[in-house]
C-alpha cells in the first residue's frame, strides 16, 4: 500500500491562523510606530519654535520694551498649518527695586500635539 504525503486539512487551516495573527500583529506595531514617528515630529517642531522664540528675546538688548514687542499670539506658520505660539511676558519687581526681572514663557499649541508644548526662561535687567 503506499503512503501518502501532504498536510490534512487541520494543518492548513492551523497554519493560516497563526500566520493571519502575526500578520496583524505585525500590521497593529507598524500603525504604531507610524503614528509616534508623527506625533514626535510635530513634538519637535513645536518645540523648535518655542525655542527660537525664547532665543530672539534673551538676544535682545531692549529690556524696557519686551513686552511691547513680543507679547502677541503668532498664527500662520507655513510649514506647520494650524500652530500658534503664545509669548507672555510678566515683569517681577521694577527699577530701583532689589528685584528686577521677567519671566517670558512661550506656548506652542497646534494639531497632532498630545498637549502643548510650554518654555519659560527668565530675564534680568541689565
Amino acid at each position: 500500500m503506499p503512503t501518502q504525503r501532504g498536510f490534512t486539512l487541520i494543518e492548513v487551516m492551523v497554519a493560516v491562523v497563526i500566520l493571519s495573527v502575526v500578520l496583524l500583529g505585525t500590521a497593529q506595531l507598524t500603525t504604531g510606530m507610524v503614528h509616534t514617528a508623527a506625533t514626535s515630529g510635530r513634538q519637535d517642531a513645536a518645540i523648535e519654535l518655542a525655542q527660537s522664540r525664547l532665543a530672539r528675546i534673551q538676544a535682545d538688548p531692549n529690556y524696557p520694551a519686551l513686552e511691547k514687542m513680543y507679547v502677541a499670539t503668532e498664527i500662520g506658520f507655513p510649514a506647520l498649518p494650524g500652530f500658534s505660539r503664545h509669548t507672555d511676558v510678566v515683569h517681577v519687581g521694577g527699577v530701583g527695586q532689589p528685584n528686577d526681572y521677567k519671566k517670558i514663557t512661550v506656548t506652542v499649541s497646534g494639531p497632532g500635539l498630545l498637549a502643548p508644548v510650554s518654555r519659560t526662561v527668565t530675564v534680568a535687567a541689565p
